[in-house]
């Protein structure tokens, strides 16, 4: 709460929710990463995801990268379609799926420029182009790039959202995710729904996101460098049957020859945390199935080759020998349990 000069004479900031000071300076950081007429801070990525989606009314309908996070895939087919929400999922790295998939009602296209846990690349000029023929709004979730791989505004795109908790905050100490709009006219819509909903980021959270921002450059160059080196390894290794990379960013999947080498495998390693987020200055590696993409049904997994071998690696600033190093001995003894 803000104290008010008068009745008839109210200051800038009212109530905290509504804005303040930290929170201010943290959007205009983020407008300006993501070179947006506005952007805005929310207390989680799928709040920030879920702001995003109240864009739309019943009975509209978007087109969604099928790849994606499972948290997106449970909010769309559990929450919204309560309220006549429509989902299309598609590969959205194949433009004409993307077109193909189009309905009259279509308002959006959902998609991640590098999606979630298969690494695709989404080429964002070319749906950029599918959704203005089309008159609808282009939504990118940049997480795994971050705005310095990858600016999705300056492409075509109308809304970019970032799970900060990743890269942003990078330090794996605030829950945070943010919203880059393109127009003034979206900044006000996300603007009220912001306030309506209240989902903000707290002024403490906001200030541990600017703090992390600051290094964002510098980590990620050195992740990228460490991810790429690491993903040409694990290719080389008869442990791993498949690896996923997109020649970019800092996280690597791959899935192991055998389903039943995970467990012993993530449990032998010493240096990764096993953990469920991203994009942090210590390595974290996940198993999708167990953890990032458990909210969606095995059987949509199974269709999706979200095996219980398939394995998602967050770089973080290690050494690559260390980690290599570190790999080794956890294929090693997950082929002595599992033999």
């Amino acid at each position: 709460m803000f104290d008010q000069p008068g009745l008839e004479t109210p200051g800038e900031f009212d109530y905290a929710r509504s804005g303040n000071p930290t929170r201010k300076a943290l959007e205009g950081v983020l407008a300006a990463l993501d070179e947006g007429a506005a952007a805005f801070a929310f207390s989680s990525g799928m709040a920030a995801v879920s702001n995003v989606l109240m864009l739309f009314s019943a009975g509209d309908h978007l087109v969604v990268t099928d790849d994606c996070y499972g948290g997106t895939y449970r909010v769309l087919t559990r929450v919204f379609s309560r309220f006549g929400l429509q989902a299309t999922f598609v590969d959205t790295s194949n433009p004409d799926a993307v077109r193909a998939a189009l309905r009259p009602n279509t308002k959006a296209l959902f998609v991640e420029s590098v999606s979630n846990p298969f690494l695709k690349r989404t080429d964002i000029p070319a749906v950029a182009r599918i959704a203005k023929e089309h008159g609808a709004l282009l939504i990118v979730d940049n997480t795994f790039l971050s705005p310095c791989l990858s600016r999705p505004l300056t492409e075509g795109a109308d809304v970019v959202i970032h799970s900060a908790t990743k890269y942003l905050g990078g330090h794996s100490d605030v829950i945070a995710g943010t919203v880059a709009v393109r127009t003034p006219a979206l900044a006000q819509e996300l603007g009220f729904l912001q306030n309506a909903v209240g989902a903000v980021l707290g002024p403490q959270d906001c200030f541990l996101l600017q703090r992390g921002i600051k290094t964002l450059q510098v980590r990620l160059e050195r992740q990228v460098q460490t991810a790429k080196a690491l993903a040409k390894w694990l290719a080389s290794r008869p442990e791993v049957e498949q690896v996923f990379y997109p020649d970019t960013g800092a996280v690597v999947s791959f899935r192991l020859a055998r389903d039943t080498l995970a467990a012993p495998f993530v449990e032998s390693l010493q240096l990764p945390l096993l953990g469920v987020s991203l994009g942090a200055v210590e390595s974290i590696v996940t198993v999708p199935a167990r953890h990032s993409h458990a909210a969606v049904p095995a059987p949509e997994r199974q269709r999706r080759g979200i095996t219980d071998g398939l394995i998602r690696f967050s770089v973080g600033l290690e050494e690559l020998e260390d980690l290599q190093e570190d790999l080794a001995q956890a294929f090693a003894k997950a082929l002595r349990v599992a033999a």
